[in-house]
């Protein structure tokens, strides 16, 4: 018997939409990167995207638990000598909240030119209001 693989023709990509407040931050980046993947789906093939569009609101009201708030550092570098930079997770989430969800649920994607793809299925408003009302997506429990 063969391997079933889904054809691109088949694939059916629904939008779905997460309330961000009073949510860890860990436990919703996997649901989020889990649906991104398309690991709820019982047709899901590790090499190829099956996975839907997720919106995430309020993410400026998501919670980190312990001193993560203080303590978490963000490092990036421009490729220069001595271009590292740092930014706390607390002075991130007073500039651009969006960004730490971003982070969280692109490292728990795979690493490659699949895991890119699908992180663009992701959009995330640090308030309450996003521009997707047309894809009427419905609510995702977390």
């Amino acid at each position: 018997m063969r391997t079933y693989t889904p054809k691109k023709d088949e694939i059916v990509r629904k939008w779905y939409i997460v309330d961000a407040e009073g949510q860890v931050l860990g436990r919703l980046a996997t649901k989020v990167a889990s649906v991104l993947r398309g690991k709820h789906k019982p047709q899901y093939t590790p090499f190829l995207d099956v996975g839907d569009h997720v919106i995430v609101v309020n993410a400026e009201k998501v919670v980190l638990t312990g001193n993560k708030l203080q303590d978490k550092i963000y490092y990036r570098h421009s490729g220069y000598p001595g271009g590292l930079k740092a930014t706390s997770c607390q002075r991130l989430m007073e500039t651009h909240p969006e960004r730490v969800i971003s982070m969280a649920v692109k490292g728990m994607l795979p690493h490659n030119a699949l895991g890119r793809a699908m992180f663009k299925k992701l959009r995330v408003h640090a308030g309450p209001d996003h521009s997707h009302e047309a894809q009427s997506p419905e609510p995702l429990s977390v």
